[in-house]
């Protein structure tokens, strides 16, 4: 289990294909009371690969396993609701924290992403400050006061 008050920053994939978006969550991270290491990828197929250490991202060294995910739904290759299926059928992944952070606001995908096993869905407000105060909101409660699982190799 890593946390903010260990020597160790706590890891964030954020799986994001709009850089906009990737580049706002990076801004709110820094600018938060957390020490974190912020990893990004961009579509579900390249966030697999990262979660279960294929190919480029095959060393636990250069690619720690996640404290936290924060995961879009509307993805290109591979969408999140199949990365979210993928990370809880998984023994070594289904504790990980995994908060959907998408546009969407539609019962369904709300409804899906429960079903799935996500720990929160969030809507992401379309005002840089709103955005900015929820990423920061976010990684409070989820690396201040949540305790997360330890993790299993």
């Amino acid at each position: 289990m890593r946390t903010a008050n260990k020597r160790k920053p706590a890891v964030i994939l954020l799986v994001e294909d709009d850089r906009g978006d990737q580049e706002l969550t990076r801004r709110a991270l820094a600018e938060g009371k957390n020490h974190t290491e912020l990893r990004i990828v961009e579509d579900g197929e390249e966030a697999l690969a990262y979660l279960f250490r294929w190919g480029k991202y095959k060393d636990p060294a250069t690619s720690p396993r996640p404290d936290l995910l924060l995961l879009d739904l509307n993805l290109p290759r591979v969408d999140g609701r199949e990365v979210l299926e993928r990370v809880r059928g998984d023994s070594k992944l289904r504790r990980m924290a995994v908060v959907v952070l998408t546009t969407s606001r539609q019962e369904k995908d709300i409804l899906r992403s429960y079903e799935l096993g996500c720990n929160s869905f969030i809507t992401k407000p379309v005002d840089i400050n709103q955005f900015t105060r929820a990423i920061q909101a976010l990684e409070e409660y989820w690396l201040q006061i949540v305790v997360l699982p330890p993790e299993t190799e």
